[in-house]
């Protein structure tokens, strides 16, 4: 089975991140909009992909995460609260609202896709089907 991609739309979970989209991306992770970009990190093993945002200051009521037509979107409409009177003479922290969509696999569980956030890492585990995993050496006896 092919990984189905929308071209030029999401990175898939097996592209190189820093392709496509993400070439508008400076070091700082912005975009030409300045709307900053958690960065992200897809690790896999033989049982499913885990999905790391590094996202921390937020809370795990700050995130929404969605599944529609086989693309997972990570998005927090987190809104920095203004300090009347207060005056920053520098300031750093971002945060800032942000949408990631990553299309999946099409061999993946949807319905048992978890998310955990702690430590300021959300992690969001995508489990495998059976069929997508690899099968152990059957040896065949000679008769």
């Amino acid at each position: 089975m092919g990984l189905i991609k929308y071209q030029n739309q999401f990175p898939s979970l097996f592209d190189n991140f820093f392709d496509n989209d993400y070439r508008t991306l400076d070091r700082t992770n912005s975009t030409t909009t300045n709307t900053v970009l958690p960065s992200v990190n897809i690790k896999e093993n033989v049982d499913a992909y885990t999905v790391e945002v590094a996202a921390p200051g937020f809370v795990k009521s700050d995130f929404n995460i969605e599944v529609d037509n086989d693309v997972l979107t990570i998005y927090s409409d987190k809104i920095m609260e203004q300090n009347d009177g207060e005056k920053y003479s520098i300031q750093e922290f971002s945060y800032q609202s942000f949408k990631r969509s990553f299309t999946l696999p099409e061999l993946v569980d949807e319905e048992i896709i978890t998310a955990e956030y702690e430590n300021g890492i959300l992690s969001i585990v995508i489990p495998k089907r059976e069929e997508a995993k690899p099968k152990p050496i059957k040896q065949i006896e000679i008769k």
